[in-house]
């Protein structure tokens, strides 16, 4: 009986795991295909946000690895970081072989308009995925390290303190790609680099009560102690 229980909570902690970082490699690769539209936002007047809508998806990502990184281990974090380049690196693959096969007469989408929609996910990727690594693999190291020095104490501290460091990194240094590669003007690197990291820092705030709920959910059900990690 016992060995049945555990053996049942082995396949739900592999099951979640499995969900976890399909929901972290669908945000990244919406990240990259619609980074090309960009919209204002100004919550009850207090501030106009210029952004891509490619960041509304991305702050998932670290809320998700935060949580494998709780529950699971920095080994399983990182493991989902690099599952998520092959995925990105697989979509841009078809995307370019996709602008480079001639559209019928009839087609509903021609290659202008494909063109035009997806002719910069190339750039976008290369930047987004240099910027994506060094972020995410900080952004590991550093929830880690708060995590082994606080002793599995004070998730809050460990939750946004290595997000608001990995998304200012993330947000300067895919900016800067950007820019140098000539897909946004270098007038635009100031804004776009504050309006992305303030968002980034309200959206991570706004976060912690989701990630200190699946925590203790998850810890609950695994039957874990504060700190205390899954091994499957």
């Amino acid at each position: 009986m016992k060995l049945n229980n555990e053996l049942k909570i082995k396949e739900e902690a592999n099951l979640l795991f499995l969900i976890l970082a399909a929901i972290f490699i669908a945000s990244l690769v919406a990240c990259n295909l619609i980074f090309q539209k960009f919209f204002f936002w100004n919550p009850l007047g207090l501030y106009a946000f210029e952004l891509s809508v490619g960041i509304l998806p991305y702050p998932i990502t670290f809320l998700v690895t935060d949580i494998i990184s709780e529950i699971y281990g920095s080994k399983r974090a990182n493991q989902v970081v690099t599952a998520g380049l092959i995925a990105s690196v697989f979509v841009l693959g078809v995307v370019s072989i996709s602008m480079n096969v001639p559209a019928t007469a009839w087609s509903p989408v021609d290659n202008t308009t494909f063109h035009k929609v997806f002719g910069l996910t190339g750039a976008s990727v290369a930047a987004s995925m240099l910027a994506y690594l060094l972020a995410q693999y900080i952004d590991i190291r550093i929830f880690h390290f708060w995590k082994n020095l606080t002793k599995g104490k004070h998730l809050w501290l460990r939750n946004n303190g290595s997000t608001i460091v990995s998304q200012f990194v993330d947000t300067a240094a895919v900016l800067i790609l950007l820019c140098a590669t000539g897909v946004i003007e270098w007038s635009k690197f100031w804004s776009l680099l504050q309006n992305g990291f303030l968002f980034k820092v309200i959206i991570a705030l706004c976060d912690t009560p989701f990630f200190y709920l699946a925590t203790y959910l998850l810890q609950k059900r695994f039957n874990l102690k504060p700190g205390e990690e899954l091994v499957v």
